[in-house]
C-alpha cells in the first residue's frame, strides 16, 4: 500500500469519526425532552452524520438534496441547541487552579503536530495537510485526557455540547469552499470585471488597488472564505485593473489575500473564527468577537491599500 492510498484511508477514517460524533449528538438530542425541536434537530445532525460517514458512496444528487433539507430546517429555525451537559462552576474553578497553564499544552500540540506531520509528508500525498489536522487533533485529545485525567466519556459529552452550541454554522467552511469553486466555474469573476470596468477609470492605479482590496474584503464577508474570494476577485479585478498596470503579482496577490482576511474578521460567515469562539466563550452577543475585531480590521484594510501601492509598483 503506497502513501497516497494510506492517507486516503486515514482521511476517510477522520470523516467517518466526525460523522460518528454527529450521530452521538443525535442520541443526546433525542433524549432531551425539554427541547421542543428535538426531532428536527436530530434529523439535521443525523443527515449530516450520514453524509460524513457514507458521503463517498452516496450519489451526489442525493447529498445535494439532503443539504437542501438541512438548509430548510436551519432557515425555519428548527435546529436548536437544547439542554447540554453543563459542568459545575465550582468544579471548573477548582480544575482551572489545579491544571493552570498546562491547559494550553493540547492547543500547542495541535499546531506543532499538524505542522510537523504536514511538512514530513508533503511530498508523499496531496492530502497530507488534511490528514495532519486529524492526526494532530487525536494527539491533542489524548494529551488533554492525560493532563486532566478526565473520563474518556467526556469526549462524547463535550463534543456534543460544542457541536450543538456552534450549530449549523459548523458546516459553513465546507459549504463556502464549494461555493467558491462554483462561483469560479460559473465565471462570476468575468461578470464582476464587466461591472467594475464601467466604474473604475482605465489606467488609474489607485482606483484599481482600492477596488481590489475592498472587493476582496467585501466578497470575503459574503462568502466567509478569503481563499474562495481570491480566485473570483483576482480574475475579475486584480488581473485587469492591477496586474496589467505593472503590479508585482506576488506582492499584490499576497496583499490582496490578507486584505480579504480583514473581511474575515467582520463576518459571521467565517464560522471557525467568529462563531465558534463566541460559542465557546458563551457570550451573550453572538457577534461579540466581530465587534471587538472590527476597528482593527478596518484600519488594516486601509493600510493594505497603501502597502499595495508602495510595495507592488
Amino acid at each position: 500500500m503506497n502513501a497516497k492510498v494510506l492517507f486516503d484511508y486515514l482521511l476517510e477514517g477522520f470523516y467517518i469519526l466526525s460523522g460518528i460524533i454527529m450521530l452521538i449528538t443525535v442520541y443526546f438530542v433525542a433524549k432531551d425532552s425539554k427541547n421542543k425541536d428535538r426531532i428536527t434537530t436530530a434529523i439535521f445532525w443525523g443527515i449530516l452524520g450520514v453524509i460524513f460517514i457514507f458521503g463517498k458512496i452516496i450519489p451526489p444528487a442525493l447529498v445535494g438534496g439532503a443539504i437542501v433539507i438541512m438548509g430548510i430546517l436551519t432557515l425555519l429555525n428548527k435546529v436548536k441547541p437544547g439542554n447540554t451537559a453543563a459542568m459545575d462552576e465550582k468544579f471548573k474553578e477548582e480544575q482551572a487552579k489545579k491544571i493552570g497553564s498546562k491547559i494550553f499544552i493540547p492547543s500547542v500540540t495541535l499546531a506543532i503536530v499538524a505542522f510537523v506531520f504536514a511538512q514530513a509528508t508533503f511530498k508523499l500525498s496531496g492530502v497530507s495537510g488534511q490528514v495532519a489536522i486529524g492526526v494532530s487533533a487525536l494527539a491533542a485529545v489524548i494529551i488533554a485526557l492525560v493532563i486532566t485525567k478526565a473520563n474518556p466519556s467526556y469526549i462524547a459529552k463535550d463534543g456534543d455540547r460544542l457541536l450543538r452550541q456552534v450549530g449549523p454554522a459548523s458546516i459553513l467552511p465546507q459549504l463556502l469552499a464549494a461555493l467558491g469553486s462554483l462561483f469560479t466555474a460559473a465565471g462570476v469573476g468575468d461578470i464582476i470585471a464587466k461591472g467594475i470596468s464601467s466604474a473604475i477609470p482605465q489606467g488609474n492605479i489607485w482606483a484599481g488597488i482600492i477596488a481590489y482590496c475592498l472587493g476582496m474584503a467585501v466578497f470575503t464577508i459574503i462568502m466567509g472564505n478569503g481563499f474562495a474570494a481570491f480566485a473570483v476577485i483576482t480574475a475579475g479585478i486584480g488581473i485587469p485593473f492591477v496586474f496589467e498596470l505593472g503590479a508585482n503579482p506576488a506582492v499584490a496577490g499576497a496583499l490582496a489575500l490578507t486584505a480579504g482576511f480583514c473581511g474575515t474578521l467582520l463576518t459571521p460567515m467565517a464560522a471557525n473564527f467568529n462563531v465558534v469562539p463566541a460559542a465557546l466563550l458563551e457570550t451573550k452577543n453572538k457577534n461579540r468577537v466581530i465587534m471587538s475585531q472590527a476597528p482593527i480590521a478596518l484600519i488594516m484594510l486601509v493600510i493594505h491599500i497603501f502597502l499595495m501601492y508602495f510595495l507592488a509598483f
